[in-house]
This record gives C-alpha cells, structure tokens and sequence, in this order.
C-alpha cells in the first residue's frame, strides 16, 4: 500500500516560541532567507521611490476630465487594502465614493464618470486585471500599479490608460507603501485627498524611525516589535481599533500575523466590538480561563490554556474641529473603557498609540511596529515568514489543470 498524502509537508517550525532566537542576528537571519525583516525595514524607501514612480507617470494627465463619480480599486490581499487607505486618509470629506473590489470584473454601473485603479504587485493578480480589462472596456478612466513589464502594464498600455510601474522586491504583504502611495498621488490629481509632499516625506521619516527601534540587533526588553511579538505568543489575538484609522490598521495586523506567524486572529473597530465581541472577554479564552488561571503553572505546558491577548491600537485624532465619524472624546472614553474591562478581567492588554500630524503618518506609526512583530512572532515559533506552504498548496489544488493521478 502507498503511503498517504503528507498533509504537513514543507511545514516546520515549533508550537511553543523560543524566545532566544529573537536575540540571536545569525539565527534570524537563518529562519528568514527570504528576507521579509529587510523588506520591512525598507517601508520609508518605499514611500519615497514610489512618489517618485507616480511623479514620472504624468499623473496630471488625470485632472483632465475632473473629479470623478465614484472611484473603484481592484485587486486582492495587500492591493486592495490601498482602498482603506485612501478612504481613512481622505477622511469622511471626501468628495466621491471610493470602493474596494476583491472579484473579477467590476461592478455594474462602472462607467464613463467612474475612474478604476487596478493594483497588484506582481502584476499578474486575476482581479486586478479583469478589472482593467473591464474599465477599459466601458470607457472609464484607468489608473493601473503593479510591477513594469507585466501583464498589467501591456493591458495599461492598450487601452491608452496610466501606468504605475513599482518594481516588485518582495511579497505584497511587504510592499504596502509601494502600493499605497500611488494609488494616494492618484487619488490628489483626481481632487478627492489633500496630500502634500511634507506628508510622505514625515512618513517616510517615521517609518524609518520605527525599522530603527524595531531592529533585529535591539534586544527583545527594548524593542517595541519583539515585545509585542513575545507577549500575543501562544494566545487568541484580538486587535481593535478605536477609530476609523486606527481600524485600518488594526484589520492590516490580523492580516500579517495571518500570514506571516499563521495566527488566528479577531479585528475590526471598537465601535462595532462594544455591541457584540467584547463579549469576548468574558468567554471561555477570557475571564473564565484567567479565574482559573495558575500563576505558578510552566507556560510551556501543552497542556496550558490558550488565552485572549487585547491588542489596541488608539488614535486620538488630528484636531477637535475635525469631521469625524463620531467625536474624538467618544472614540478616547471606548477606548479608556475595554482597557478597564480588560484589567478587571486579567486579561493582558497591549496598546500602540498614534503619532504624527497628518492622518497619513499617523496611520504608518499604527502599522509598522505590528508589521515587525508579525515577523518576530513567526521567527520565535521557528517559522519562515515568507514561505507558506498551505498557499503554495491552495493554488495548485485549485488549478485547473492538474497532473492526472493525484488527489
């Protein structure tokens, strides 16, 4: 008889963290051949060599046919969170819809008046080019980002449309900067974001001040990333954001520590978890697991209950007289509130609060701390951040053509 299908080929790695390897440069290094620590640390020459990409595609050429009905990005993962990005920066102001599209296609009442911006990284995503296929083909404005010479590019360049090219050095995840800020530029010459070159270039700088301080020769006890990494080990990561923004950042963190540390993860606005899962705090990974809790128990013990850990990421907003979607008191009182429940709870609580003075760096201060600890937290259970084998798995499974004989 033949042996069975290995269901955990390629996969490595260990259930409980080895907190050593997170001081170790050569070990890191080892369990990262791919590179995804360099590839975050470049988030800051990111944000500068894709304004400078987007400024060499003439995006004025936009503005000719003025402000748009609605705008439609496409793409999937990591592209189509420039949605959100643009939606947070541009704020509750913004003069016209923006929509995220994750499917094929576009939605039906694209048209004439609409502009879609296809996005994708490797430039080869179905969505993203479907989507330009489509505006292309209802004469709606397109604005297409994705590495040069791709398939992107040629279905850019037919329908006489623009073209971002951001070559591609790393995994999408990794490259959201690159994405992002094009598809900002975009969004400014179409008159729906206030944006300026002093914005990118204080993020550009804070997210060089956070690949300083999130580094892999700082050691874990001074080390924002590595700190956070080693305190959401082995729990049920529950990141809340207490404000549209802060929201944003909050779901990119589910995202990475998906995919990077394969953590499963519960996200979304505080707002929404007060009318329901903050409930969670009271459950069975809760307040009934931290009651019974040993504190002299080994935390290495297989045996030992999984718990919640409470990330929450604050922003308390840019100035009072802003329009928000609700007042920055409000947000601020939540946010002070499931901190409290938390402690009465004995759940443990991480908070990572927002600098920066436009909306655009204050989402970055939110975001890269979390990006690097999404790394450590893979590298401490021996894992290789980059390389998911369950990915490589699905897209063989669900191509249609398959080697007769298996399955």
């Amino acid at each position: 008889m033949g042996n069975p299908v290995d269901g955990t080929a390629g996969i490595q790695g260990r259930r409980v963290v080895d907190e050593s390897i997170l001081d170790d440069e050569r070990l890191m290094a080892a369990q990262d051949p791919g590179g995804m620590l360099r590839a975050t640390a470049s988030a800051g020459a990111q944000v500068r060599e894709s304004a400078q990409l987007a400024a060499e595609a003439n995006l004025a050429d936009l503005a000719d046919e003025g402000r748009p009905r609605a705008v439609v990005i496409a793409g999937a993962g990591t592209a189509v969170l420039t949605a959100d990005i643009l939606r947070t920066v541009a704020g509750p102001r913004c003069p016209a819809p923006v929509m995220a599209h994750r499917s094929p296609g576009v939605p039906g009442w694209v048209g004439a008046a609409d502009v879609v911006i296809a996005v994708s990284a490797s430039g080869r995503s179905p969505e993203a080019l479907a989507a330009a296929e489509a505006a292309a083909r209802r004469g709606a404005r397109l604005v297409a980002i994705g590495a040069p010479d791709s398939r992107l590019q040629s279905v850019a360049e037919s329908a006489r449309a623009t073209f971002i090219g951001v070559p591609r050095r790393a995994p999408a995840r990794a490259s959201l900067w690159s994405l992002a800020v094009p598809v900002l530029l975009a969004a400014r010459h179409l008159d729906l974001v206030k944006i300026n070159e002093a914005d990118l270039a204080e993020t550009a700088t804070r997210l060089d001040s956070d690949a300083d301080r999130s580094r892999p020769g700082l050691e874990s006890f001074v080390n924002p990333a590595k700190s956070l990494a080693l305190g959401l080990a082995g729990s049920v990561p529950i990141v809340w954001g207490s404000s549209p923004l802060a929201t944003v950042a909050a779901r990119r963190f589910a995202d990475t520590l998906s995919a990077n540390a394969r953590y499963p993860v519960v996200s979304g606005a505080l707002g929404e978890a007060g009318r329901g899962r903050v409930g969670l705090l009271d459950g069975v990974f809760g307040g009934l697991v931290e009651s019974a809790r040993d504190i002299f128990a080994d935390p290495d013990d297989d045996d030992a209950a999984t718990r919640l850990r409470i990330v929450l990421l604050r922003d308390g907003g840019l100035n009072p007289e802003e329009a928000n979607d609700e007042p920055v008191a409000v947000e601020e009182r939540r946010a002070d509130a499931v901190q409290t429940l938390a402690e009465r709870r004995g759940v443990r609580c991480d908070v990572v609060t927002a600098e920066g003075g436009s909306a655009l760096e204050r989402l970055a201060s939110l975001i890269a701390v979390p990006d690097f600890a999404s790394i450590y937290l893979a590298l401490a259970h021996g894992l290789d951040p980059m390389a998911v084998p369950a990915i490589s798995e699905m897209k063989e499974l669900s191509n249609p053509i398959r080697t007769e004989g298996i399955g």
